[in-house]
């Protein structure tokens, strides 16, 4: 996979290739193709790739701009060209429509999300569950004193009376 880079003083110029984690690009994992990952001041807008499975007279380019959180809905722009010039050529024109009209805060919206879905991954990696997957205890003390779990009828139902007459005098609070 390739990644190209689009700086913020090279905007409207040729993309500039940027190394993922060596000095050269590296092909994806894809045997179909070619993609190339487009980056501006690290957040990725889109995409310029070989199509794959059309046939041999159409177009095998393909463009698409865009990002999600927080860039509105039908915004993004997508096309298909005969060549990795021309994609990248209307590619980089739908970005220079598309940045003025961006806030610096669509970007900083997305690097949040990259790192919690960072974060999740490292949780997971380390067989942690997340706070909204941990459940909370369903034990209930009664009254009378005896501890029963709630979620289960046949052992709540018999403290029914117990929890509601403590109620009533304002002995508890639920």
């Amino acid at each position: 996979m390739y990644q190209l880079d689009l700086p913020m003083s090279q905007l409207g110029q040729h993309l500039v290739r940027r190394p993922h984690d060596r000095s050269h690009p590296r092909r994806s994992d894809n045997p179909h193709g070619e993609i190339w990952l487009v980056y501006f001041d690290e957040v990725r807008i889109g995409t310029i790739g070989e199509r794959a499975g059309v046939p041999v007279h159409a177009d095998q380019w393909a463009w698409s701009v865009g990002f999600y959180p927080d860039m509105d809905p039908g915004r993004q722009r997508s096309g298909i060209h005969s060549s990795f010039d021309a994609a990248r050529e209307a590619f980089e024109a739908a970005w220079s429509a598309l940045l003025p009209n961006l806030s610096e805060n669509a970007f900083a919206e997305w690097r949040r999300d990259r790192d919690w879905r960072a974060e999740v991954a490292q949780k997971r990696a380390r067989g942690e569950k997340l706070a909204s997957e941990i459940i909370r205890s369903t034990l209930m003390r009664c009254p009378c004193g005896t501890t029963f779990d709630s979620w289960k009828p046949d052992e709540s139902y018999p403290h029914r009376a117990h929890i509601y007459a403590a109620q009533t005098e304002g002995k508890v609070r639920w």
